[in-house]
């Protein structure tokens, strides 16, 4: 069964200096059917513009990934990290017990366009922890990579979850095919451009969410960009 959540449906908030949309229940946005989805409780949409941000904040007992699309994003935390991550970096942050940040469009005339991406974790009271990798287009052009695991493997980031997150840049007429262990759910976030999933037709800021599938076939009708998270 694949149930969709459209982008047009999300909470959308203008702050002038930030545009965002929340797939799921998030700070003033609240709709009890759209609470998240599994462990994966968080898929915000951001553009910041130039020389905003968001100031120091506090999170605790949360896996929380930054995946940007467009720009640049500079990462500070009280862990002494300290970053500027573009397109193609994936950020892992996992607040634990508790941790500290600030992020910030350093640009002076472009804005920055991101994906928030919050889990929860396996168990609360985790040591805070941070990682960054880097996947460049051609490791993600016309099939799946892994980008966030469970276990870290391949290369991805270690998230604190028992979920993967796969990520595809897709040209019109590429498709790509996810086998789904029994007992395994996923949900399907289109960034950029326009999909079938399983036949399902999905657009720009788009979400599915999958169960009872033995696999999902995604297929670009337009140039895509696509996540998927395999959860438990």
């Amino acid at each position: 069964m694949i149930t969709v959540r459209p982008g047009s449906e999300r909470g959308h908030f203008d702050h002038g200096w930030l545009d965002t949309y929340h797939t799921f229940s998030f700070a003033s946005y609240h709709d009890s059917r759209h609470m998240g989805f599994r462990s994966l409780r968080v898929i915000n949409e951001d553009r910041v513009k130039p020389a905003e941000g968001f100031g120091t904040h506090a999170h605790r007992d949360m896996e929380i990934l930054t995946w940007v699309l467009e720009g640049a994003l500079e990462h500070k935390d009280s862990m002494g990290n300290g970053s500027i991550i573009r397109p193609g970096d994936i950020q892992r942050m996992s607040a634990g017990t508790g941790v500290t940040h600030s992020e910030f469009n350093p640009s002076r005339e472009a804005p920055v366009h991101l994906l928030q991406i919050w889990l929860l974790p396996r168990e609360r009271g985790l040591e805070p922890g941070y990682e960054e990798k880097r996947f460049p287009p051609g490791a993600r052009h016309g099939g799946l990579r892994l980008i966030a695991a469970r276990d870290g493997r391949d290369g991805a980031v270690t998230i604190h979850q028992d979920a993967d997150l796969w990520t595809a840049l897709l040209e019109p007429g590429e498709s790509v095919r996810h086998a789904l262990e029994p007992g395994r759910y996923a949900w399907l976030h289109v960034a950029r451009g326009a999909v079938t999933a399983n036949g399902v037709t999905l657009g720009a800021g788009d979400g599915a969410a999958v169960s009872g599938e033995k696999a999902l076939e995604v297929a670009a009708s337009a140039s895509a960009e696509i996540l998927l998270f395999d959860l438990n």
